[in-house]
């Protein structure tokens, strides 16, 4: 029962990923891989926020995942990672708490209001600190895999010459 639930989630967050890849112009061959990034941030999320760890730390570890997949994608499909992050990262955004931020705030329930707009600023940093770490951590990837590449093509010979006893 809560496999269907979670592959509920993966399905209708594929399509709206799947769709907004669309309205953003994303590349025809492209829609599925931007379609299966966005839904695997938003099922980490909601995975996330029903094992009880909150809506930052979701929020955080969705766009993780969202960001190392994208640099996986750009990668393979050999196109920008802006491509796979903008409308991946659509389901993760806090829109509807920002709405509701500012309905609390025009109907003058300024502590709910206040509480409400400092956990939609939380969220959306978190957001941004996830894509940031997965960027460094692709990063930081990239440059070891140049680095033992390198090792791995040099073999460390020791010549010995008697005529120049450096």
């Amino acid at each position: 029962m809560i496999l269907l639930y979670y592959l509920a989630q993966f399905a209708i967050s594929f399509i709206a990923t799947t769709l907004f890849s669309i309205i953003f112009n994303a590349p025809r061959r492209l829609l599925f891989a931007c379609g299966f990034v966005g839904a695997m941030g938003w099922t980490i999320y909601k995975f996330t926020v029903d094992m009880d760890l909150g809506k930052v730390m979701a929020a955080f570890l969705g766009s993780l995942i969202l960001g190392i997949m994208s640099h996986t994608m750009s990668r393979h499909y050999k196109r920008p990672v802006i491509i796979f992050i903008v409308p991946g990262i659509i389901p993760l955004v806090p829109g509807g708490l920002a709405y509701e931020a500012t309905r609390l705030l025009v109907t003058n329930q300024y502590t709910h209001a206040v509480n409400t707009f400092l956990e939609v600023t939380l969220i959306s940093g978190a957001i941004a600190f996830g894509i940031l770490c997965a960027e460094i951590l692709y990063f930081l990837y990239t440059r070891i895999k140049q680095y033992y590449g390198k090792m791995k093509g040099k073999t460390y010979k020791k010549s010995y010459d008697i005529n120049n006893r450096a």
